[in-house]
């Protein structure tokens, strides 16, 4: 026999990894799993009752633009009733982002009329995939023990590599150099312990907002470097301008009910035959401080 209880259902969901949730035809929040609890960093008695789309997860999708009002799949779903799959970066209460596959259906009563939605939502950072290339690094020494990202040894190494392999087979590719603004004043102002979640989050930011087969590594201090491959000087201005959207949306807690607000500015440069290691990074990084100058120039008007 089918139990009739609804508690008995949302027990089973508590069990689940995946985040759940549940909205009415206004997406006001009406359930919440345990799941999203752990995925998100908010509790039930926070979010129930709340609109899905005032902000509580801010989702951003590819580019790093925010969906929850012109491109929400909830929405879609609630207007069509056809289910949606899409993958977008949810913010975390403590304020990282996390990317996840989201799932939408339709809730229908006997009548067969929407009257709401539900969202199944679940880690999509490859975790395990992660913590196998972590600890490889980590035996042959190429790990930045602090962010969890290949080092600068390791990073100096595969650009060698794919200097050889454009120089053999003319695959393009480029570097994107990648700076904290304000990183400094960040240290003297909250701490080095606070400037070190800074840069965790950061390179957390940063390889969630590269394709598979890029490489963000810590290049020294507060500087990233990433390879991109298969790109055009166009493609790759995007792929700087996605991570520094990205980052962009994403803040820190201080633990003293301050928010730090993180941005980056980035520089991009295209391989070319004859270029060394420095040759190509240094190009990358001359667009960098002359992108951060434009900021700095930006923000004093």
């Amino acid at each position: 026999m089918i139990p009739s209880d609804p508690d008995f259902y949302k027990d089973i969901l508590d069990q689940m990894s995946d985040g759940v949730f549940f909205v009415n035809r206004q997406r006001q929040i009406l359930y919440w799993s345990k799941g999203a609890h752990r995925l998100t960093g908010y509790r039930a008695e926070e979010v129930v009752g709340r609109n899905c789309n005032d902000e509580i997860l801010c989702h951003i999708d590819y580019l790093g633009e925010r969906i929850c009002e012109e491109a929400c799949p909830v929405l879609d779903c609630l207007q069509d009733g056809c289910p949606r799959e899409v993958k977008v970066y949810l913010r975390h209460k403590l304020g990282g982002r996390v990317p996840v596959s989201v799932r939408v259906q339709p809730i229908r009563n006997a009548a067969g009329t929407i009257t709401g939605a539900i969202e199944i939502f679940s880690d999509d950072s490859a975790a395990t995939d992660s913590r196998r290339r972590i600890e490889a690094m980590r035996r042959l020494a190429f790990l930045d023990h602090l962010t969890q990202l290949p080092n600068r040894r390791f990073m100096e190494m595969a650009l060698v590599t794919a200097l050889t392999e454009y120089r053999m087979h003319k695959d393009p590719f480029g570097v994107l150099m990648i700076d904290l603004d304000h990183f400094k004043k960040i240290n003297d102002a909250h701490g080095h312990r606070t400037g070190d979640r800074v840069l965790q989050e950061a390179a957390r930011v940063l390889s969630a907002s590269l394709r598979p087969d890029d490489l963000v590594g810590r290049w020294g201090g507060d500087e990233f470097v990433a390879i991109i491959r298969g790109v055009t000087p166009e493609s790759l201005g995007d792929m700087g301008k996605r991570c520094a959207g990205f980052t962009a949306h994403t803040d820190i807690s201080t633990g003293v009910g301050q928010r730090i607000s993180l941005t980056v500015s980035v520089g991009g440069a295209i391989a070319e035959a004859e270029d060394t290691v420095d040759d190509l990074v240094h190009r990358a990084d001359v667009v960098m401080y002359r992108e951060k100058e434009r900021a700095r120039g930006h923000s004093a008007a």
